[in-house]
């Protein structure tokens, strides 16, 4: 069972335009992260709970296997460049990150293909919190 997980209808327009304009041969390998967001509560950026990852986050969290904690920015492969900490929304890991709350734990398979725990530990920063809201 997954958490419930809450995404801003900004970032739902933002990310199928991605989908749009990535090639055909890509589309299996983002199925997840379709799926999440056909699961997700939507809500409008002004009305984002405070403690919930959205796109360009900054969010502490932690992987039980291997064991680490991490602290990276959630962000869309165009901002990779300009980030020394960022994690692509189309990785993995970037997809479990989208949309739970501090404190929500989920089972999700890395990019080998094992499976392992996600935990939200912090939110250091959310732009909608931030009141960085841009159309």
């Amino acid at each position: 069972m997954h958490p419930q997980i809450t995404v801003s209808s900004l970032d739902i327009e933002r990310l199928e335009a991605l989908f749009d304009a990535l090639p055909t041969a890509t589309a299996n390998a983002n199925a997840r992260l379709l799926a999440e967001l056909g699961r997700a509560k939507v809500v409008e950026p002004e009305q984002m709970p405070p403690n919930v990852v959205t796109m360009r986050s900054r969010v502490s969290f932690e992987i039980e296997q291997p064991p680490q904690q991490l602290c990276l920015t959630l962000a869309y492969p165009k901002d990779m460049a300009e980030l020394d900490d960022g994690i692509s929304i189309l990785t993995p890991i970037g997809t479990a990150l989208l949309g739970l709350s501090v404190g929500d734990r989920i089972d999700w398979p890395l990019a080998d293909g094992q499976m392992s725990t996600l935990r939200i530990l912090d939110l250091p920063y959310q732009p909608e919190r931030a009141g960085e809201i841009f159309r």
